[in-house]
């Protein structure tokens, strides 16, 4: 059986202490641009989560770029020099460009590399949700499932992940063009916190609109209630834009309703927070989506 390395990008928001035990990972880090200033957010970058969110509660708005195929080319050919097979599961094509740029390079190098396995999935989510699929894998690999084996598991399982989470003001979703200004004032003026979801595509999808930070966290329980499934194990995740303390209480009213659960905790990174901004509260968890 070949060996194989799992590779994502930042948009993961994989806090190292939800891989830590589990099988070498390798993160590609991502450009960030803050105002008037370029970052790179990730292993080896100059931006980290406080200077990010300092800077955006300060009013400044940022924006991210795909990775381009120079640094895939960079990242992927030293592993199959190594003579490891790569498994990349990166941001949705359904919010960026990134995984065609991955997907040209895996092409180009299986060339270079016939006897190397390249594979690509596309996980149809991002940021924390993608990080806990991607936990998931690792795990999966560090009980000795092989590469094909791994590729096939996430490729049934990914739809059944389910992503709920709201923002704490419009601004930002409107600077990256998710709403428009005219909802987005409506939005503020009723005090709307919509309720977002990744739908099968890996697109951004509004599904509720509730007036309130309070509601908005009831809605995210009811649907919990409504689709939970633990028969893949007792883990979710809470994810937040800079707000621990609410993330933390949030975690608190899950466990008064599904005592039984084990909440991990991470913090959502640049690249999905330059379009959502601080305060956005998710919850990922395996259920039924439909």
């Amino acid at each position: 059986m070949s060996s194989y390395r799992l590779v994502t990008d930042a948009t993961a928001d994989l806090d190292p202490h939800l891989y830590e035990g589990l099988p070498e990972v390798v993160i590609i880090p991502m450009d960030v641009m803050v105002g008037e200033e370029s970052y790179l957010y990730g292993p080896g970058g100059n931006l980290n989560l406080k200077t990010f969110y300092a800077k955006l509660r300060e009013g400044q708005f940022a924006s991210t770029s795909q990775i381009v195929p120079d640094r895939f080319f960079a990242t992927f050919r030293p592993l199959l020099e190594e003579g490891l097979d790569i498994l990349y599961l990166g941001l949705t094509s359904g919010l960026s460009g990134t995984f065609e740029n991955a997907c040209f390079v895996r092409d180009q190098l299986q060339e270079e590399y016939p006897d190397r396995k390249i594979i690509c999935i596309d996980p149809f989510c991002a940021a924390a949700g993608m990080g806990f699929l991607f936990r998931c894998a690792l795990k999966k690999q560090a009980e000795g499932m092989d590469l094909d084996a791994l590729s096939g598991w996430i490729l049934e399982h990914r739809l059944h992940l389910c992503h709920y989470f709201t923002v704490d003001t419009f601004d930002h979703l409107k600077h990256g063009g998710r709403v428009s200004a005219a909802s987005a004032a409506i939005g503020s003026m009723l005090h709307i916190k919509p309720l977002l979801t990744v739908d099968d595509e890996g697109k951004l999808e509004v599904i509720g609109k509730p007036r309130g930070r309070k509601q908005a966290i009831q809605v995210k329980l009811k649907h919990m209630e409504e689709s939970l499934d633990r028969s893949y194990g007792n883990d979710i995740l809470v994810a937040h834009g800079d707000c621990e303390e609410e993330a933390k209480a949030f975690a608190e009213q899950i466990l008064e309703k599904f005592p039984d659960l084990n909440i991990l905790m991470t913090t959502i990174g640049p690249v999905i927070g330059s379009h959502t901004g601080p305060g956005m509260l998710a919850v990922l968890y395996w259920g039924s989506r439909h």
